[in-house]
């Protein structure tokens, strides 16, 4: 007897957790030999096209008002392109589980948005995440500005974190009228259409070559797993589940990227840094996980 639907997408949010989680070390691992705009402009557009894909074959359609294409694109631009390509650079200079530390900290950045541009106000929750936050990027941040080892690659990660605030601001504050999984398609065709922009300008036409077997593993991980397979499955997760549990997976993803840098990448976090993840984690999880009684 095969388990009810809502069981078996249960059983997904982790998964998720890991493909999102270890595409940290898979993308630092492909950038060792492809150029990083080339890298972003080819994993997005494919992404977008498999969600494309996947609306055809469901009957979801694909329009979008002409009057809403341009906030599409400005959010998309913001949540999809700058954030990817931000982080792009963030990996090549700075350590990857830095990195995906302080990137996770978007939900942070969103809900102190959201005060002055949503009007959004501060309840106990919002405010214990805040403090939590406010003490993640005390532990990440002060040893490292004091060692003056805050490098411009952490600032880029920061940059990329505010980008999707920035990104997530503007959907919930002018939406779009169209099924979410078309957003998400066309938001990623867009994100792939600035990063091939990007690449043409600063890299040119790529030459094919041949590939390491590990860049090539992880190339494969990057753009069909953690890309085009994550994406979809975050849809299925969150069309039969409520919020607060889909939310679990993306707690993941912080910790699964540096464990997979540790083990992938030979990277040693400090125990500041530990530290910092785990108030970073905590904090997202009070903005993020719905009190019991919404959800």
């Amino acid at each position: 007897m095969s388990a009810p639907a809502p069981a078996r997408a249960l059983l997904l949010v982790p998964l998720l957790g890991l493909l999102w989680g270890f595409n940290w070390p898979a993308v630092r691992i492909s950038l060792t030999e492809i150029a990083p705009w080339t890298l972003r402009a080819g994993g997005m557009s494919f992404a977008g096209l498999v969600l494309v894909a996947v609306a055809l074959v469901r009957g979801v359609p694909l329009s979008v008002p002409r009057r809403q294409w341009p906030r599409l694109i400005v959010a998309g631009f913001l949540s999809i392109a700058a954030f990817n390509v931000l982080l792009a650079f963030a990996q090549l200079m700075a350590p990857t589980s830095r990195a995906a530390i302080l990137t996770f900290t978007m939900p942070i950045w969103a809900t102190l948005l959201a005060l002055p541009l949503l009007g959004e106000r501060f309840d106990r929750r919002r405010l214990l995440g805040l403090g939590l936050g406010i003490a993640g990027l005390a532990c990440l941040g002060l040893p490292l500005i004091r060692s003056g080892q805050f490098s411009p690659g952490l600032a880029l990660a920061l940059l990329a974190a505010l980008s999707w605030a920035l990104g997530t601001i503007v959907t919930k504050r002018w939406p779009v009228s169209a099924p979410a999984l078309a957003i998400a398609a066309w938001q990623l065709l867009i994100g792939g259409a600035v990063a091939g922009l990007g690449m043409l300008v600063f890299e040119g036409i790529p030459v094919p070559k041949a590939l390491s077997p590990p860049v090539l593993t992880a190339l494969g991980f990057h753009i069909v797993g953690a890309q085009a397979l994550a994406y979809f499955l975050w849809f299925v997760v969150v069309a039969r589940l409520p919020a607060g549990i889909a939310s679990l997976g993306t707690l993941m993803v912080p910790a699964v990227g540096v464990l997979g840098s540790v083990l992938l990448l030979g990277e040693r976090p400090t125990a500041t840094d530990w530290l910092g993840l785990a108030l970073v984690v905590a904090a997202s999880g009070a903005i993020m996980i719905p009190a019991s009684r919404k959800a």
